[in-house]
């Protein structure tokens, strides 16, 4: 845990809902009295944002997975040292909507980059900085896919369905290898019952009601 600070990832495919829980949990956080800083990956620094960027672009299509995973890196190193060490520091709680584990889940398992290989990079991207609690929104995929891009697809969604299996399939797996840090989270029905479910798993960590 990070010193006098929560740090908790949100984690899911595309189109899982996750966006909106990490809205309603920041809502429960403040109204908790918690101090909160709330980011997103990549991102969440000047330079990582310019990196997501190049990462989402539709138009990069001609980008490699080496190439992908490297910068998903670089944008982590930043935010971590720039802004989620500082915030864990002085004991805030750092809600991350992605971290490493979509590093896993989509460039080992969507991609295919072997397993260890993308553990390493995760590591250095990380700066060795490990979530607290770490929550994947799970959602059958073709209904996680058809939300996703019902408007328009980015760069990762045009990858299309069984990328998005694969991805999922990862998800599971981290669940079943970690179980004290990585919790599944039903995401299907009423966004408040979703909602309910995610705090409940924050239980242990923080003090907080839906």
């Amino acid at each position: 845990m990070g010193t006098g600070g929560i740090f908790i990832t949100l984690e899911g495919a595309d189109g899982c809902g996750k966006s909106t829980q990490a809205e309603l949990i920041a809502g429960a956080l403040e109204a908790a009295g918690k101090e909160l800083v709330r980011l997103r990956e990549p991102g969440g620094t000047p330079i990582s944002e310019k990196i997501r960027a190049l990462l989402l672009d539709p138009a990069n299509v001609e980008m490699v997975p080496e190439a992908e995973l490297m910068l998903y890196e670089a944008s982590r190193a930043q935010l971590t040292r720039e802004v989620i060490e500082p915030a864990l520091a002085r004991g805030a709680v750092v809600l991350c909507d992605r971290y490493y584990d979509s590093t896993y889940a989509y460039q080992a398992g969507g991609r295919g980059i072997d397993d260890v290989l993308v553990r390493r990079a995760n590591a250095l991207g990380s700066c060795g900085r490990m979530p607290d609690r770490t929550l994947v929104f799970d959602l059958e995929p073709s209904v996680a896919f058809a939300r996703a891009t019902a408007g328009g697809a980015d760069r990762m969604e045009a990858e299309g369905l069984a990328f998005q299996e694969r991805v999922r399939a990862a998800y599971l797996r981290l669940a079943e290898q970690e179980p004290n840090r990585v919790r599944l989270v039903d995401a299907s029905g009423e966004k408040d019952a979703v909602l309910a479910r995610a705090l409940d798993a924050l239980s242990d960590l923080v003090d907080v009601c839906a």
